[in-house]
This record gives structure tokens, C-alpha cells and sequence, in this order.
């Protein structure tokens, strides 16, 4: 072993590094809680298509001006399966649940994705170690108290969208890491938010959502904003620096801090209803996340 290669505990903790995690905790964290302020007005497809189009192609402009090369057909098929499973269903599911469930409580509920993953690896012949099945089953425990909290029990619907966003983030997440390989970098990101955006803005003129732009409150357009440009732009490429200058447990750590965020957020600042068995139900899947990750240190 090369201990030169080893990057050292001071370059791991460099004030990038800590922007960086700062930026994937506190802004992904908040997006939830934006997407509900944005719901005053721009209804669930409509915003999250419009948002996805704009800020991708915003992305695909810079990386092109950069000179990163058009992604190749084979690559755009790519990025239109696993767009139509991560954005259209995955987010367009997040923002119709949000209609009728409190933003905190869907953040909880996406906090088990990891262990869906991980369960979802089964098919590609990835066995989980002992204390992996330990969080996996923790982490589904935790999301059957969740679900039977009074804030899914009162909106069956919303729990079904929520369980189809999970399920379609998990298998495109799969996917593009296994059989479905997008353009290199941040051109690939662009590519997924473009065809994601189309399919969305597709299903908000399906399903007849009617936006009035000059009736939106200056309120949703500005979370709408918040969206495009912090959650989309800024804490992705904040996370891609993560990716390739912090450890993966370190750079995925977003996956149990922005609950934590979003229900502090939704409480604090949206007056949302979370019980004292919800708040508990939310610290078991963490617990399960948390363990899961330890394991696959």
C-alpha cells in the first residue's frame, strides 16, 4: 500500500469540503419545504418539470461552453429511462405527495432509499453483510411506524406517491449505476434533468394542471427560484465535489441529516404537525441508515 495516495485527514476537512457538506445538508434539506411553498400556485408537474428544464438546460449551456462533449444517442436513451424513474416519478411523486403531507414526513420517508438500494442489489447479486440486513430491517421497521403516524394515515394518496417516488429514485438510481450509464460528469446530470423536465411537463399536460402565471405569488416563484438554482445547480455540483474529494460515507451523509433538516424546517418555519411518534418513527430509519452505512465502511 501506498501511503502517499492516502488523502490526508486535514485535505478531507478543507473549507471546501466543509461548504460543500454544508451545502448538501442545509440546501437539499430546505428543498422540501420549498417545494411546498412553490405548491402556492405552480401545481406538482408543472413546477417540477419547469424546474428540471430550466436548470438543466442552464447545465448542458455551461458544460457545452466548457467543451465537454453532446452526449452520444445511446447516452440521451440513458438519461430518459433513468430521468423518467428519478425525476418524474421519484420527484414529481415528492411534490403530489407534499400536497397533502407534511414536507418533514416525506423527507423521513425518503430517508430509507439507501436500504431500498440495498435490497434492490439483491437482483444484481449483491449480498448484504450481517449488520447491512440489521439496518435494512431497522430502517423498514422505522417506516412502518412512520406510515402509521397521523400524517400518512390521514392521506392514503400521498403515501402512495411517496412509495412510487421512492421506487422510481431507487430503480433509476440502480440503473444508471449498473445498465444505463449517463454522458460523463455533469453533462450526464444535464442530460437526465432535460428528459426528466420533458417527462414531467408531458404529465402535468396529461393529468390537466392549469397555472395561471400572474395569479403565482411572488412567495412560490421565489422558492421556485430556490429550487433552480440552489437545489438543483449549487448543492449538485456541491456534491460532486464530495464525490471526488471526501469519502462516500461522508458524501452521502446528506442521506440522514436532511431529514432531520426538512422536519426542523417544516415545523419551525411552516407551522407542519409532527407527533412525538413520528419524530421517534423518523429517528428509527435514520438508525438504520446510519447502521447501513457504517457497515459498508
Amino acid at each position: 500500500m501506498h501511503s502517499a495516495a492516502l488523502p490526508r485527514p486535514a485535505a478531507l476537512l478543507s473549507p471546501l469540503v466543509i461548504a460543500c457538506l454544508a451545502a448538501t445538508w442545509l440546501i437539499w434539506g430546505s428543498t422540501y419545504l420549498a417545494i411546498k411553498l412553490a405548491l402556492v400556485g405552480l401545481p406538482p408537474f408543472w413546477q417540477m418539470g419547469s424546474r428540471f428544464l430550466v436548470a438543466g438546460g442552464l447545465l448542458m449551456a455551461w458544460m457545452r461552453w466548457r467543451g465537454a462533449p453532446w452526449p452520444t444517442v445511446r447516452e440521451w436513451r440513458n438519461a430518459a429511462i433513468v430521468g423518467t424513474l428519478m425525476l418524474g416519478g421519484g420527484m414529481g411523486g415528492t411534490a403530489v405527495a407534499e400536497q397533502s403531507v407534511a414536507s418533514g414526513l416525506v423527507v423521513a420517508y425518503i430517508a430509507v432509499s439507501p436500504l431500498m438500494t440495498a435490497a434492490l442489489n439483491l437482483l444484481f447479486g449483491v449480498r448484504p453483510r450481517p449488520a447491512e440486513w440489521a439496518g435494512i430491517t431497522l430502517g423498514l421497521a422505522g417506516v412502518l411506524l412512520l406510515v402509521q403516524g397521523a400524517g400518512f394515515a390521514a392521506s392514503p394518496a400521498g403515501l402512495a406517491a411517496q412509495t412510487i417516488a421512492c421506487a422510481g429514485w431507487v430503480l433509476g438510481s440502480v440503473l444508471s449505476q449498473r445498465t444505463l450509464p449517463l454522458a460523463a460528469g455533469a453533462t450526464g446530470f444535464a442530460s437526465e434533468m432535460l428528459c426528466g423536465g420533458a417527462v414531467l411537463m408531458a404529465l402535468s399536460l396529461a393529468t390537466g394542471e392549469q397555472v395561471h402565471l400572474a395569479q403565482v405569488p411572488a412567495s412560490a416563484w421565489a422558492a421556485w427560484v430556490y429550487l433552480v438554482v440552489a437545489g438543483s445547480l449549487l448543492a449538485f455540483n456541491a456534491y460532486m465535489v464530495l464525490l471526488a474529494r471526501a469519502p462516500a460515507g461522508l458524501a452521502t451523509s446528506y442521506a440522514f441529516v436532511n431529514p432531520v433538516i426538512a422536519m426542523l424546517l417544516g415545523v419551525g418555519l411552516a407551522g407542519e404537525q409532527v407527533s412525538a411518534g413520528e419524530w421517534a418513527a423518523a429517528g428509527v430509519i435514520l438508525s438504520g441508515v446510519g447502521l447501513l452505512l457504517w457497515a459498508r465502511r
